[in-house]
């Protein structure tokens, strides 16, 4: 009877370790350093991403002078999950004797090794037998250990990486969060609250650093560069540790998935005298400041700390590449920065170390540039001082190269410019839109504007002005002139470029009010006409055939204004029929009137939807998902909808018909000609769309659609929602009832939610971001399940899938029966989906 009350405490303990969020690592530990020598090299151990056979380890254990305890440092070498190691591949250091204490532990990696562990365990006779025992009798576990430490140690360099730097910008400047964070999230791979930038700047560093741990993303060259093998028989605990909900679901960043795993597996070593503490390893040049999750203890069962070294296996080389390849930069810059991404620890470790960049000269000979990677700046700063005059041509291939660990490294190439802008001039139409009064915008185009430092504005008394200026393009530049208070007449654009003192002075000349209207147009039966000119941010109102207009929003284009005019009693306007050369009255703010001829064109298209039909694809079906309204679209399914013309009265052979997404980022065009639309009769047409086909998978949501005649077009008119679906293979639910259904299939991440009844009571959440293959759901209380797509929320499916009975494995049911006894008698809470062991 005893026994048995121990086993349900022992599974009730290790069902609560699944469900429990890990300790935090916030606890200091002792400071090792440790050297890497190979081939004659010797590196810190910052530098060192991976192992070799045959490297020599230098371990030392630097511990206060006050250290009372006596610990026994042990480094163990692994050769995966199935081979359990030699006793000669144990090697052991007193640290509170003289020798070990001053001269550390110096090591070889044997042949064969993939894996190395080290262990600091208090001494008590026995600790170095225990030790060797507990790794060779289960190496797998230790196996899965060492990469899950490794993993978890990497992708926590990233947060530190983020964390401090944000600590930093809100101490000096809070206000340059908003502009450094976007390039912290890319260089780091961490997710930033896009909400959190658009609080005050007080306010975004402590909204960005909220639940640290969750802002980890997925890292596929940590993964890599820690990935080791974990074969072995299915019922070692080290494999059962990533079949929890919460490590093969998703519900976690991948640090916390490591976290957990590692406890799981440390916890099931834990005997009457030891326990098994792991240690995060953060690099300080040559030593490693270990962390802990836990307060080590002396007395029984005391603490033994486990730290992981890097892998021995091949370099993972960083897949860092230029963000955007067709880049242009200029030289000539003092600070060079070249944005890069795909490699996160190139920026938050010292594994790529020794970086410059190589430029080479007209005379063949390479100068090599010193670079640096910066997050907050998104790339590598290069320093350009040292090219002095040297000799470049006028475009110049460079690349990043140094040193990855041991290995030489090749890093992404760039295109950089050393020319000078010449033949400078305004875009064409600009030359007359400098109108004093008010800001302007200007375009300034040459050859190439990567060089451009700095722009003023000098006026015609000599006064210099500070103006706003971006690029736009690599051969032009948008200049916002503050004009406001300026005076007519001629004016001087100062230019100044990298590598160039002297300013290029560039001619311009300012007009007064030119007050330039160029006519005024509406469409009969609408209430908004255009008006057209120059300087109409001056206008305040339009009388046309009685009816008073006033303005919208202001556009400009090529120095022509665009001012949409909004009638004021629109029943009286949508009556106007066609009419050219219409007396009209224009009223700028000043008072002044000025007289105007407008015109009433014909009617845009109007057209009502009279029906549609949605074809599916064999792969729809295969999807298991019904569909619970019409509206709703697969992208590989067909559409067919119907309409009829009201204005004109008849479709024309030169009409079609748009269909796009709401923000108009994805259009089609179905016309007669090219075979997407066809007349039932003159006045009846019906369209057919093909998602797939003309959008592609990157469309979804809310479609419209329009129709266009002879350049004109209609309203936009709601048609369908596109949503893309997932693929649901099976639905297996193991008998015992307290344990929740598998649901598996591809594409998984499309789906918003699911439940076991249509009420949406006690929801499945899908984490953003999902990669998973299968996920973990309630059991079906009427034979179905429900979800909601993540491309239309607001409706919910029904599944086709039947659940298939999987008996349940005697763990399972030992869990299950421990659950119900613990809480038999008592009222268990609705707590959404039971776990899956």
């Amino acid at each position: 009877m005893l026994k048995r009350c121990v086993f349900l405490l022992g599974a009730i303990a290790f069902t609560s370790l699944a469900t429990a969020v890990p300790a935090p690592f916030d606890l200091a530990g002792p400071t090792l350093e440790v050297k890497v020598t190979r081939g004659g090299i010797t590196l810190p151990a910052s530098q060192v991403p991976n192992l070799a056979p045959g490297d020599r380890l230098w371990i030392k254990a630097d511990l206060p002078e006050t250290q009372s305890a006596e610990y026994l440092m042990v480094v163990a070498f692994l050769s995966g999950s199935t081979n359990p190691p030699p006793e000669k591949w144990f090697f052991a250091c007193k640290i509170w004797t003289a020798k070990c204490g001053s001269e550390g532990l110096t090591v070889t990696v044997p042949q064969g090794a993939q894996q190395v562990l080290l262990f600091l365990a208090p001494h008590t006779g026995g600790d170095l037998r225990t030790l060797i025992g507990a790794v060779r009798g289960r190496p797998g576990a230790f196996v899965r250990t060492s990469q899950d430490l490794n993993q978890a140690a990497l992708d926590r360099s990233r947060l530190e990486r983020f964390l401090s730097a944000v600590r930093l910008l809100n101490e000096g400047d809070p206000s340059k969060l908003k502009e450094a964070a976007p390039l912290l999230a890319r260089s780091l791979a961490i997710k930033v609250e896009e909400k959190c930038l658009d609080r005050i700047p007080q306010l975004q560093a402590p909204c960005l650093m909220q639940g640290q741990e969750s802002l980890i993303l997925n890292d596929g060259h940590s993964t890599s560069i820690v990935e080791a093998l974990t074969t072995g028989p299915g019922s070692d605990l080290a494999m059962e540790a990533s079949y929890t909900p919460q490590l093969s679901y998703g519900y976690y960043s991948p640090y916390i998935a490591s976290v957990l795993d590692i406890a799981r597996i440390l916890d099931s070593f834990r005997t009457a005298r030891y326990q098994y503490i792991p240690a995060l390893a953060s690099h300080r040049e040559d030593k490693l400041a270990l962390t802990l999750n836990a307060a080590p203890s002396f007395h029984s069962p005391m603490s033994v700390l486990v730290i992981a070294l890097p892998a021995v296996e091949s370099a993972q080389l960083p897949p860092l590449h230029a963000v955007d390849p067709k880049e242009i930069f200029c030289v000539r810059r003092s600070t060079l920065v070249l944005p890069v991404d795909g490699a996160p620890l190139a920026f938050s470790t010292e594994y790529a170390h020794g970086l410059s960049l190589i430029v080479t000269g007209k005379d063949g000979k390479t100068i090599a540039l010193a670079a640096k990677a910066d997050p907050v700046q998104g790339g590598y700063v290069v320093d350009t001082a040292a090219l002095g005059n040297a000799a470049l041509g006028d475009s110049i291939h460079a690349s990043l190269k140094g040193y990855w660990g041991f290995e030489p490294y090749e890093g992404p190439t760039f295109r950089l410019i050393n020319v000078h802008a010449k033949s400078w001039e305004l875009a064409a139409g600009d030359e007359a839109a400098l109108i004093v009064g008010r800001q302007d915008t200007i375009h300034l185009q040459a050859d190439s504007v990567s060089c451009v430092d700095g722009i003023m504005l000098k006026d015609p008394g000599g006064k210099q002005l500070k103006v706003d200026w971006k690029t736009t393009r690599p051969d032009e530049v948008e200049i916002k002139l503050p004009l406001q208070d300026a005076t007519p007449g001629a004016m001087t654009l100062l230019v100044t470029q990298y590598g160039d003192n002297q300013p290029e002075p560039i001619p311009i000349h300012t007009f007064a009010d030119a007050g330039r209207i160029d006519g005024f147009a509406i469409h009969s039966g609408d209430i908004v006409g255009i008006l057209k000119g120059n300087r109409l941010d001056e206008v305040a109102s339009l009388t046309f055939k009685g009816n008073l207009f006033e303005p919208g929003e202001l556009t400009s284009k090529h120095g022509i204004d665009e001012l949409p005019m909004v009638a004021q009693d629109p029943p009286s306007v949508i009556g106007l029929k066609p009419e050219r050369s219409v007396a009209l009255k224009v009223t700028l703010r000043d008072g002044r009137v000025f007289p105007l001829l407008g015109t009433v064109d014909t009617p845009r298209p109007v057209v009502t939807l009279l029906g549609m039909n949605v074809q599916s694809s064999p792969s729809s079906h295969d999807s298991n998902i019904r569909l619970a309204e019409q509206s709703e679209l697969p992208q590989d399914a067909t559409l067919t909808f119907s309409m009829r013309t009201q204005t004109p009265a008849v479709f024309a052979h030169d009409e079609y018909i748009e269909v796009a997404t709401s923000d108009e980022s994805s259009t089609a065009t179905l016309s007669f000609s090219n075979g997407g639309v066809m007349l039932e009769n003159s006045q009846v047409a019906v369209a057919t769309l093909n998602p797939a086909k003309v959008f592609g998978g990157a469309a979804f949501g809310p479609l419209q659609f329009r129709v266009n005649s002879k350049g004109v077009a209609g309203d936009w008119q709601p048609l369908a929602n596109l949503v893309r679906l997932p693929t649901l293979k099976d639905l297996k639910c193991p008998t015992t009832p307290e344990l929740a259904c598998k649901l598996s299939g591809s594409n998984l991440f499309l789906i918003d939610s699911v439940s076991n009844d249509p009420q949406f009571g006690h929801p499945v959440k899908v984490p953003n971001g999902f990669l998973g293959s299968s996920l973990p759901v309630p059991r079906p209380k009427t034979g179905s399940l429900y979800v909601k797509l993540r491309d239309d929320p607001s409706v919910i499916n029904m599944t086709s899938l039947a659940a298939q009975e999987i008996p349940a494995t005697p763990e399972e049911a030992a869990r299950a029966d421990a659950r119900s006894s613990a809480l038999s008698g008592e009222h268990q809470p609705e707590t959404g989906v039971p776990l899956i062991p």
